[in-house]
């Protein structure tokens, strides 16, 4: 039993660098393959659902929900590789991923820097923990648990890999 749990974490690592690979070349390179293909410009918004996502008078959700959905993996993966950590230690790196992410595009000039999407990137992440809890209780076991979700990962990693060549060779 102890080689397959040493095989699940490490499949589970090499995908959650997988994972974070693509999220930094969506986020920080927008799909992009070189920087000076990028818009260059320094914004920051520190004022939450403020100016970024005002569209018309009207919040607009859908970057809201993108920030919030793209980082439900990280507390996923987060809560595979720290099984033993506490809901708050799960969240600090998800924060500090997140936070790492917003200081480089304001750096690089490639981006707005912006605390809603700090905000709904942490949601995303801790949305990920709960629903890693939530399946732990279901399963069991933290081995069938993490089983489960290293199927589903490396399917949809498989699937996300596909779709971003497809969208880069078209």
């Amino acid at each position: 039993m102890e080689n397959n749990e040493t095989k699940q974490n490490l499949l589970t690592t090499c995908l959650m660098i997988v994972y974070l690979l693509i999220l930094t070349w969506i986020i920080v390179f927008k799909m992009q393959f070189s920087i000076q293909e990028l818009d260059h410009f320094h914004d920051i918004n520190l004022i939450p659902f403020h100016e970024s996502v005002i569209v018309n008078n009207r919040i607009a959700f859908s970057e809201i929900y993108k920030n919030i959905i793209v980082f439900v993996p990280f507390g996923l993966y987060v809560s595979m590789v720290k099984r033993d950590w506490s809901f708050l230690k799960k969240v600090a790196p998800i924060v500090i991923v997140s936070l790492f992410y917003e200081v480089v595009q304001f750096i690089f000039k490639i981006g707005a820097s912006d605390i809603t999407d700090l905000i709904g990137t942490t949601l995303g992440g801790i949305i990920g923990i709960v629903i890693y809890l939530v399946l732990r209780r279901l399963f069991k076991t933290d081995f069938k648990t993490n089983k489960i979700l290293n199927i589903i990962a490396f399917i949809g990693t498989i699937c996300v890999v596909i779709l971003l060549a497809l969208l880069v060779l078209s």
